[in-house]
């Protein structure tokens, strides 16, 4: 371990208000969720301006949290997103869905009132960010969530665009009964994440569902989780 060498004598300070120490630093246990939320505390204030936010892409682009949130289990990028998840779900930050020319760009406020309100005037429309707008459904698509997305946001966390990416992929892969049920058991072992659930569904299509075997009533050729065009999200 690099020995530190210490603050200077001048040097400038991050405010970080007291009821986080108080109130939320108990409750979070995940390491990489701390670091991110205290990396947001600090690019937030260092920005100019109104309102203040900090961007998904500037996040991602940072080697130094990247490094900092970097575990063996997981990439960077899926650290990153889950700790912004636990964070939003914590009520810790905020969260909104933008778009830059089409491209979805998701944006990250602290949970002050100022902010709450900024979002509020950026939802109605009052305030208007440079080169962003709020994300405009598809044509033709309807306002209600499918049943799996709606699922997972009251049973796992925010749905964050690369989580629904995961599940349309995962609807075109796996039963829908098979999606629900994974949802569930996870939430009854208290591992309320995507990749876990992912992982009993890779389990079910190589392994077997419940007593070890394969749906009899759908007539379902469980080779098909192999050799279907989504294939690669499922190991043997």
């Amino acid at each position: 371990m690099r020995q530190f060498s210490g603050f200077p004598a001048k040097m400038q300070f991050t405010p970080i208000p007291n009821l986080f120490f108080s109130s939320l630093l108990p409750q979070i246990t995940d390491m990489a969720e701390l670091k991110v939320t205290l990396y947001i505390f600090w690019a937030v204030y260092r920005k100019r301006g109104y309102p203040r936010f900090i961007t998904y892409r500037e996040l991602l682009n940072d080697a130094s949290l990247l490094s900092a949130i970097k575990e063996t289990e997981r990439s960077p990028e899926e650290s990153l997103r889950q700790a912004l998840n636990t964070a939003a779900e914590r009520g810790t930050i905020l969260y909104l869905s933008l778009a830059n020319k089409v491209v979805p760009e998701d944006i990250y406020f602290l949970n002050t009132e100022s902010d709450r309100q900024a979002v509020a005037r950026i939802q109605s429309g009052e305030i208007v960010l440079d080169g962003l707008e709020i994300a405009a459904r598809p044509a033709g698509t309807v306002a209600e969530l499918p049943d799996i997305f709606t699922l997972y946001e009251q049973n796992i966390g925010m749905l964050t665009p690369m989580i629904a990416e995961e599940l349309r992929a995962a609807e075109k892969l796996y039963p829908t009964e098979w999606l629900k049920e994974a949802v569930k058991e996870a939430v009854a072992l208290n591992k309320r994440n995507w990749r876990y659930i992912a992982r009993i569904l890779e389990r079910w299509a190589t392994e077997g569902k419940g007593d070890g075997t394969y749906r009899r009533d759908s007539k379902t050729d469980p080779d098909k989780y192999i050799k279907g065009p989504y294939g690669h999200m499922v190991r043997r």
